[in-house]
């Protein structure tokens, strides 16, 4: 399993909420819904985003951008237009104080105000993960607080046809479309991911570039496969095929943390996911993530955390957006709230 892969495969989308919005200028949205992970792509029109104490960012059609919350935002068609609609948590729209949304509707996940015979009208896809999950945070802790990947520009291509296949499933009502529709905006958000990655000045956090190393590569795949096994470095460092010496050397060095340091916190990440499922006992979670037993999983939990698996559970399960000990890393990127396009150049469009 690739570093990617193994850090984007557990925060799938699970009921996201997708909406397309047509306006009719002057048009203005705030969102201050504290979601996790916001996708806003433009079909028709243009539309500026404004983030909070960040550089205002236009989006031409088929744009995407990719915010990281749960900083508010705006979304409107001119820099300078009044906010008209609040949208709140649990996407409760309102309008001086009183809700609009039902007035708003347009019919099957489509929302907005357009005047008669008005045909310039912006026609925008946004979609909202509703919950965060601990292993993606490790990625998005990375993230700009706005992210833009342009249209048609190289390996853009596929996304331009994600966006045209999620608005056609958007106007669809058929069994199982909650998934189609959650799987498409996963595919969206990792391929404006991938770009932003590949991006030489980036600034990805350190444990991505590491995977491209012909020696801590490999090192960090196993660890991501099989992180239920009693790894020491020198059992890691003889799959590799080099010194212990040498493979904590240069783990630390390009990962800016010791193997064993990397794969603890890891296993942590993986517990507090699956705790989540009222199926998973703390014990078959242990046994699963490398702990020797329930109270060794605990102890090291509560340590790190701050909470017990049971209280992390209790806090998940009723819809707490920020769990204890968020999974950073000192060499953070994105923190200035400055707006970067998915190919690595910061500033404005």
């Amino acid at each position: 399993m690739d570093t990617l892969t193994g850090l984007l495969d557990g925060p799938k989308a699970r009921g996201a909420f997708l909406l397309r919005s047509i306006l009719s200028p002057p048009w203005s949205l705030r969102i201050e819904d504290g979601a996790p992970l916001a996708v806003v792509t433009p079909i028709r029109g243009d539309a500026w985003i404004l983030p909070d104490g960040g550089t205002p960012v236009r989006l031409s059609p088929g744009d995407v951008a990719v915010l990281r919350g749960p900083d508010p935002y705006t979304v409107a068609d001119t820099p300078g237009t009044p906010v008209q609609v609040v949208i709140g948590p649990g996407q409760l729209c309102s309008r001086d104080g009183v809700d609009v949304a039902a007035s708003m509707s347009l019919g099957l996940r489509t929302w907005g105000e357009v005047r008669p015979g008005d045909e310039s009208s912006a026609v925008l896809l946004s979609g909202t993960y509703q919950a965060e999950h601990e292993i993606g945070r490790r990625l998005l802790a990375h993230l700009p607080a706005l992210l833009v990947r342009s249209a048609g520009r190289g390996a853009a291509a596929t996304e331009d046809t994600l966006v045209q296949l999620l608005a056609a499933e958007m106007s669809r009502e058929e069994t199982g479309q909650e998934l189609v529709l959650d799987r498409l905006l996963d595919l969206l958000v990792v391929g404006v991911l991938r770009s932003w990655l590949a991006a030489p000045d980036s600034s990805a956090p350190a444990w991505y570039r590491a995977q491209h190393d012909r020696v801590v590569g490999p090192a960090l795949r196993l660890l991501h496969d099989d992180p239920a096994r009693a790894w020491t470095v020198a059992a890691l460092a003889a799959e590799v095929g080099i010194s212990r010496a040498g493979l904590a050397r240069r783990f630390t060095a390009l990962v800016g943390e010791p193997p064993m340091a990397y794969l603890a916190t890891w296993r942590l990440a993986l517990a507090a996911d699956l705790f989540r499922d009222p199926e998973y006992t703390v014990a078959s979670v242990a046994r699963r993530v490398g702990y020797s037993n329930a109270f060794a999983l605990s102890t090291a939990f509560k340590r790190v955390r701050g909470l017990t698996p049971q209280e992390h559970r209790r806090l998940a399960g009723g819809g707490g957006r920020r769990l204890a000990g968020p999974i950073a890393d000192p060499l953070s990127a994105g923190e200035t709230g400055e707006p970067v396009t998915a190919e690595g150049r910061r500033g404005r469009r």
